[in-house]
């Protein structure tokens, strides 16, 4: 169990990495409560599908710079985004939710996981008695009481998906290289036809395994930027291994609607104004 707690805005954080079977498709289980940093957050996209179980107010998500915000009263679900997308958060806020491995959410849903991503679904509409479960949560006495009592409805809900494994194996594979192996050279991959790979995992984790892989590559470039320091942008694209500068920043663009130095400045703004907050890593201000 790890607790971490935000700066003078009150953020408290509490994460838990779950046990068997649940450690192989999850990466934590989190608690937050209190006053995120911005009212608005945006979220570049990456190789992580998300669920939030909303114990407070309602918060809205617009997803994509062209869609009107919508509101979700009691949690969303969403796969692997290929584009950013924006929380607005209450004030305060209350919730429990899951950061997936990318193939992680699939064996939850009660559809393929391709019509979740960049829509997020509320959590009804997977899980259509929800309304127990947060019931459930908002009386338990803590945190760690709250993540046991979701961890066991996750198990509860665990379907067979066919091909998981499969997507699993690959996944990992491109995740353990940053996105920059080929994906006919892993290994899996040759033993089946390309296109029921790509079926596989469009219908487990929402994306072709080569959309996958430029998420990872994209998401392990950025996170390893140190906004801090002067950034040669044209070196931080040849050691990611793109073709040229101006590649990397449409991948840019595509994936955070920001342009690199925009980007940095959101990042260095983050730090500026909260230092060593529990939300610091990936969401930037919006507002």
């Amino acid at each position: 169990m790890r607790r971490a707690v935000g700066d003078d805005v009150g953020v408290e954080y509490v994460s838990r990495v779950p046990g068997p079977p649940l450690d192989g498709l999850i990466d934590d289980l989190y608690y937050l409560e209190g006053t995120p940093p911005y009212s608005r957050l945006m979220l570049p996209a990456a190789p992580a599908p998300l669920l939030i179980v909303n114990l407070g107010a309602p918060f809205l998500i617009r997803a994509g710079a062209d869609v009107a915000a919508v509101e979700y009263a009691d949690g969303c679900a969403v796969t692997t985004p290929t584009r950013a997308w924006e929380f607005s958060y209450p004030s305060p806020t209350r919730s429990v939710g899951v950061h997936f491995r990318p193939w992680g959410l699939a064996p939850l849903l009660p559809m393929p996981a391709a019509e979740l991503c960049d829509r997020p679904a509320t959590v009804e509409q997977i899980w259509p008695a929800v309304a127990e479960l947060r019931h459930r949560l908002i009386l338990a006495d803590a945190p760690h009481e709250m993540l046991m009592l979701l961890e066991e409805e996750l198990v509860r809900r665990l379907r067979v998906i066919d091909g998981l494994d499969l997507v699993r194996q690959m996944s990992s594979a491109i995740a353990a290289t940053g996105g920059t192996v080929p994906i006919s050279e892993i290994d899996v991959a040759a033993r089946v036809s390309s296109t029921y790979v790509a079926n596989r995992f469009k219908a487990v984790v929402g994306v072709t395994p080569k959309r996958l892989a430029r998420s990872y590559r994209f998401t392990s470039t950025v996170l390893a930027i140190d906004v801090a320091a002067p950034i040669d942008w044209g070196e931080v694209a040849a050691d990611a291994g793109y073709f040229d500068q101006a590649h990397f920043v449409r991948e840019f663009r595509e994936f955070t609607g920001l342009t690199p130095t925009r980007y940095a400045e959101l990042r260095r703004r983050f730090l500026r104004d909260h230092p060593d907050h529990a939300l610091d890593g990936w969401p930037l201000p919006a507002d």
